[in-house]
Order: C-alpha cells, then structure tokens, then sequence
C-alpha cells in the first residue's frame, strides 16, 4: 500500500474514534457505491451522518477541508442516498467532514458538521 493510502487510512481511523469520543455511532466505514465512497457513516441521535475524512500531512498547500471539492460533494450525496435506499433507513442525513492533521501524534484539527447541504449543490 502506497504511504498516501496508509495517511489516509490512519487519518480514517482517528477520525472514527474522535467521533465516537463525541458520542456517535459509526455504522460503516469505507462504504461504496460503484466508484464512489463513503469514508464514514455514523449516527449521531436521529441523524445518520455522513463524513468525509480529509487528512494532510502537513498545512503548507491547503487546510484539509478544503480539499472537498464540488464533484466530492456531489458525488457522496449520491452515494448517501443509495446508502439510506438500500438500508431502507428513514432518518435525516448530514453531510460532515473531519479534517486531520497527520502530525506526531496525529491530531482531528476541525470537525465541520453540516459543512454543505446536497441541495446547495443544485
């Protein structure tokens, strides 16, 4: 595996743990829809919550959020409703994303929740 899948999969898994320390549910990670992914889905009370996970191994170029791009958005709420279709859940969604900063330790540097709405993407 290439040392940028390994930052991304580190940055996945302290991104996960963050949001359970939050009291979130995680109910799937790296969940796909053809070529598309969701890197966490979690449930935050009566909310399922849909997180993109950004992590940089340094903050010279660009925050990590800002890596999400409209395409990204676009495509993870595509995938969000395939998810909630196929799991016949019936809950209002959330689109979050958690940026991480792959330091030494490696740190959650921003959790955004609601950080867009997919019918802000119209």
């Amino acid at each position: 595996m290439s040392e940028h899948n390994d930052v991304g999969r580190e940055g996945e898994a302290l991104a996960a743990n963050f949001l359970q320390q939050k009291g979130y549910e995680i109910v799937d990670r790296n969940w796909r829809y053809g070529p598309k992914e969701i890197d966490i889905v979690a449930r935050d009370g009566d909310t399922m919550v849909f997180v993109e996970v950004k992590t940089r191994s340094t903050l010279a170029f660009e925050l990590p959020q800002e890596a999400v791009t409209k395409k990204k958005m676009k495509n993870l709420v595509e995938a969000a409703d395939a998810y909630m279709i196929q799991n016949n859940i019936d809950l209002e969604g959330r689109f979050d994303i958690v940026a991480v900063l792959n330091g030494n330790p490696p740190k959650v540097i921003e959790h955004l929740e609601g950080a867009w709405q997919a019918n802000d993407l119209l």
